[in-house]
């Protein structure tokens, strides 16, 4: 059986506040729960117009408060920022607050430009090589496995508490997903980052994953953008705006927020910007329930997964709330 998740960015639409935004997804985290989505992450970006999103432990407490039986969790705490220990403490603070219901998804992106990632950082850049280490670090401090011999030994994750987050990697690539199965953790593959390879990525963490204290066997979800609409000329429209969204970003140009549908199709689009829209499209699906459904029971085939995490930005909130709705009813959650 297929399950569905959420992870949400707080998306600021063009014409909208960042309040809205925040507003919006604990709306959206109980109208799902609602629904019978089984888990609700939220993203970290900094320094960004567009993505409200900037510290997900503050978010997932306000909306673990909200909610009240959904798993809540972070996807992804940037890592390479901050110190494991830290990381560690405060998730276990949430889950003492909200047992057995919140996640610690981490990843190595900046999640924002290089100046963030100095301030974040202060001079203290953490070389990317360091990352499975930090990975294990915050493993072992939540899981109260610290070794005699490293060199914050006896050091306890406070509160000491019976039950631990459930901890995700996640990753777009090869190397993220090898890092995830030496470590015997959860792997996320992020599709709606890199629409290709995907299958592959996950077949590589599965028959190379080693358990450890974090599981006793391979778990994973794929996290994908999906627009789903009444009919597949719904979807479409909707999606425009979306298509839009990512192309600006990806050329580097600074928006006010997604922009609006009539914004998007009114763009003056190149032969190149058509064909960057339709190669982005491998990190979509878009269509009616029954076409997305469709795709989504593929890719699990595909991946060898039994869980989807769905990614859905749209300028208007209704449209954004009857695609998952939409979607549940698909799959009969």
């Amino acid at each position: 059986m297929i399950k569905l998740s959420v992870l949400d960015q707080s998306p600021i639409s063009d014409g909208s506040t960042a309040a809205q935004a925040f507003s919006h997804t604990v709306t959206l985290a109980q109208e799902v729960e609602k629904l019978g989505y089984t888990r609700f992450w939220v993203s970290e970006h900094h320094n960004s117009v567009s993505l409200a999103g900037s510290s997900p432990e503050i978010l997932i407490s306000h909306i673990a408060a909200k909610t009240d039986c959904m798993r809540v969790g972070s996807g992804g705490v940037m890592l390479p920022h901050y110190s494991p220990y830290k990381v560690a403490e405060n998730f276990r603070v949430l889950e003492a607050l909200y047992p057995n219901r919140i996640d610690l998804g981490v990843g190595r992106a900046p999640g924002g430009m290089p100046i963030a990632t100095r301030a974040l950082q202060e001079g203290k850049m953490v070389s990317l090589d360091q990352y499975p280490e930090q990975i294990a670090d915050v493993a072992m401090y939540l899981h109260d496995q610290v070794p005699e011999n490293h060199h914050y030994a006896n050091l306890k994750a406070t509160p000491v508490i019976p039950t631990s987050p459930e901890m995700w990697m996640l990753g777009s690539s090869g190397e993220s997903a090898m890092i995830a199965a030496k470590q015997g953790a959860s792997f996320a593959f992020a599709q709606f980052i890199n629409g290709y390879g995907g299958p592959e990525v996950m077949e590589a963490y599965q028959e190379q994953f080693q358990p450890s204290y974090l599981g006793d066997k391979p778990k994973s979800i794929v996290a994908i953008f999906v627009i789903c609409g009444e009919t597949n000329e719904e979807a479409e429209k909707i999606a425009s705006s979306l298509d839009l969204s990512i192309l600006l970003l990806e050329q580097g140009k600074r928006t006010t927020g997604t922009p609006s549908i009539e914004t998007a199709q009114n763009y003056s689009y190149s032969a190149y910007d058509l064909f960057r829209i339709k190669e982005n499209r491998q990190r979509m699906i878009v269509g009616d329930p029954s076409s997305v459904k469709e795709k989504i029971v593929n890719l699990s085939k595909a991946y060898n997964t039994e869980e989807f995490m769905i990614v859905t930005i749209t300028h208007r909130f209704e449209d954004k709330l009857n695609s998952y709705r939409l979607l549940a009813n698909a799959f009969h959650l």
